[in-house]
Parts: C-alpha cells; structure tokens; sequence
C-alpha cells in the first residue's frame, strides 16, 4: 500500500501512497504508513514526503469505515497517524496533483509545504455525506485562517490549486510539483541539521501540537457520540455506500 524509498543519502524519506487510482486511507493504507514511520524516528532522516501515486494524490478516507460501527476504529487509526508525525517532529511534504479530497487534504494539509499542480482539486467534502472532518477542523483553522476553513469544512466545496494556493493552503504552485520540490528541498532543507529542523517543527507547532492533544479529542466525541446517533449521518454514509440519494430528516 506505501512504496518507500530512502532518497538524498538518507535525508528524504519519500513514502508513495500506492493504490490508485484513489489511493485511499483506508485502515490497510494507514497501517502502512504507520510501519513506514518506525524507520526514521530514530535516524538523520530531515524530511518525510507523501505523494500520490498515479493521477491523483488521494480522494480521502474509507467512506466504508466511517459507519457507525466501524468509525471508532477508523478515528483512532487515521488520527492516530497525526499523533505520531507531531511526536516525530521531522518537516514534512505534500506533492499534489489530480484529487486532494477529505482525508487526503487532511493529511495535506497537516504538512509543512504543500507542493500542487495549479489543475489539482482540493477540498473537504465530508459534509455531502451528512458528516464533518475533525482533522481538518483543526488544522485548517491554524493553516488558513477560521474564515477559509469554514468555507472549506462547511460547504463542502472543491477548490483549485490556484484558489488553495490563494488561501495559503497551498505552499508553491507548479505544472511539475515533483521538480518544483526536489529543488525546493535541495536549496533550503537537504543541507540543514536534522536533529535542528525537528526542533523548528515542534517550536512552529506548538500550538498546533498542544490543540492536537487537548482539542482532537473533543472533536472526536462530538462525531462519535453525538453526530453518529443523528438519523441524518447515518443515512448519508449509507446512501453513498447504497448509490441511492440520501433522504435527510434533518435530525
């Protein structure tokens, strides 16, 4: 499900999600990540980079484990992965192109520099499925701002690279994010000290990281105990899983 590769003498990590064309965050994908983590935790790695293979770089979470029975589970794996980059302090990247959606722009999103394509579409559409992005509640905020990410969260809308870019979601725009990073990265990451670098992600974030031990949590009660017993929630998983269109009683 991750195809790793060691690059730059040690100092990138470079983890492919690798089940396209969706390349979903499914609990398999996200076990994967996980065991691909374990290697630089103790090691001169200065940066982890996520990208999607194929066309797109990830259309999100398992719809399949957000039901009821299953999201417990799914929450605690999925959230479980942004406790362990905050742990690990290394910088980290996103090379985007093609879909970007719910999960996927979570994780994007939570990285220090979101390289995308100027074509790719990004946004959180949780919200068409009559549920909402914890993630993404929080760290959109810290990113772009309250107002954008409630745009984003709330609405549900796709947005372009430009528009992201726009926002400062997204870090540099360009038709190849690939070369646009290697570059990036040989001018201003590869040649710092690692155990340095991982010091300035914990200062930048912490914040972020602080709201990631106290606020995720009650994020995660309000969608398990409270939005999962609405009749509404439940009916726009199934829907989509059915193929039907969802009938709302708004409750």
């Amino acid at each position: 499900m991750i195809t790793s590769e060691l690059r730059h003498n040690g100092a990138e990590l470079h983890l492919w999600l690798d089940a396209p064309k969706a390349n979903i965050l499914d609990a398999k994908m996200l076990a994967s990540i996980d065991a691909a983590l374990d290697a630089p935790a103790t090691s001169s790695v200065k940066v982890i980079v996520f990208e999607g293979r194929g066309l797109h770089f990830s259309f999100g979470a398992s719809v399949a484990e957000h039901t009821r029975a299953e999201a417990p589970g799914m929450l605690r794996a999925f959230h479980g992965l942004f406790h362990k980059l905050a742990r690990l302090s290394i910088p980290t990247a996103a090379i985007v192109r093609g879909n970007c959606l719910g999960g996927g722009l979570e994780l994007a999103a939570w990285c220090s520099f979101l390289i995308a394509a100027p074509d790719a579409k990004l946004g959180q559409p949780e919200i068409k499925l009559a549920v909402f992005p914890p993630m993404a509640s929080l760290v959109l905020p810290w990113r772009i701002g309250g107002g954008a990410a409630l745009d984003l969260c709330v609405s549900g809308r796709t947005i372009s690279g430009v528009e992201a870019h726009r926002l400062g979601l997204v870090t540099a725009l360009a038709e190849d994010p690939s070369a646009h990073w290697d570059a990036f990265a040989a001018q201003n990451i590869l040649e710092a000290s690692a155990s340095s670098l991982r010091f300035a992600e914990r200062a930048a974030r912490i914040q972020l990281n602080a709201q990631l031990a106290t606020t995720l949590p009650a994020l995660e009660k309000l969608y398990l105990d409270e939005l999962m017993a609405t009749h509404d929630a439940n009916e726009g998983i199934g829907a989509f899983l059915e193929k039907r269109k969802p009938v709302f009683t708004h409750s």
